[in-house]
């Protein structure tokens, strides 16, 4: 068996642990529900209504991924660890790499079908509501998935070697800064202090910078969007995620679960 069949063998089992959680179709409830809100939202305004209701489900569809991205990632290892299966995977011909791939893999997966449910639902209520639905939209729907993968890795880093509760904070401490971190490098230029400047422009580097992946307001406002602003968020969240892994994947392999 090579070593992608394992990994693929394993993320296929994630996935299958994964949908039975009953927390995971709480979040999904809700996050439909805020979608569906958002025609309530919108009708209190006389003007704008559409773009008010795909703003409300963009963000809904955002922040309900971002908190499954989390809360899946978190529990990556510590549930194996707590239910003692780890000892059992491990002692097969699989490597801590392969475990912690195929893992990953798993809870990717997992996330983009909870983001084509969230997807269609949005579709839905913008259809029913009478508000536009293109190639835009599609496009911002679709970086939220890269997005969602960078904040799985990030949880998949943090659950190597931190509690549960611990990675959680910092996992949704990442996914605060990444998105300030622009505004972060801007401020410290403004500042005219040479440190400041070169802390910021170290923090823009060092973190996600998850604002390119958010195009709700072209997709809302029905702007063009350039090729570039879709290829380089996936390019540059291929590769982020990527470094990620290989960190997490060092510090797997040196962890002690005697």
């Amino acid at each position: 068996m090579t070593s992608l069949v394992r990994i693929w063998a394993l993320g296929t089992n994630t996935v299958r642990e994964a949908v039975r959680n009953k927390i995971l179709y709480t979040l999904l409830f809700f996050a439909i529900v805020m979608i569906a809100t958002g025609v309530l939202v919108s009708m209190l305004s006389y003007v704008e209504g559409e773009r008010i209701l795909q703003d409300v489900g963009l963000a809904s569809i955002r922040v309900f991924g971002v908190g499954m991205a989390i809360f899946l990632g978190i529990g990556l290892i510590s549930k194996e660890v707590d239910r003692r299966t780890i000892y059992t995977i491990l002692s097969k011909p699989v490597s801590r790499a392969e475990f912690l791939l195929g893992k990953y893999l798993g809870l990717v997966l997992t996330l983009w079908l909870q983001l084509g449910i969230m997807s269609v639902a949005f579709f839905l209520v913008s259809t029913l509501a009478g508000a536009p639905f293109d190639l835009g939209h599609v496009a911002a729907l679709a970086l939220v998935g890269f997005e969602l993968m960078v904040m799985v890795a990030v949880a998949t880093l943090f659950s190597v070697f931190a509690t549960p509760l611990l990675a959680s904070l910092y996992s949704a401490g990442i996914y605060c800064v990444g998105h300030v971190t622009r505004d972060l490098v801007e401020l410290g230029a403004r500042s005219g202090l040479d440190n400041v400047g070169t802390v910021t422009a170290v923090i823009h580097r060092l973190f996600p910078d998850l604002e390119m992946f958010n195009l709700s307001i072209q997709a809302v406002n029905g702007l063009p969007i350039p090729a570039a602003e879709i290829w380089w968020p996936v390019a540059y969240g291929v590769l982020y995620t990527g470094s990620l892994l290989a960190v997490a994947a060092m510090i797997f392999e040196r962890r002690d679960f005697r």
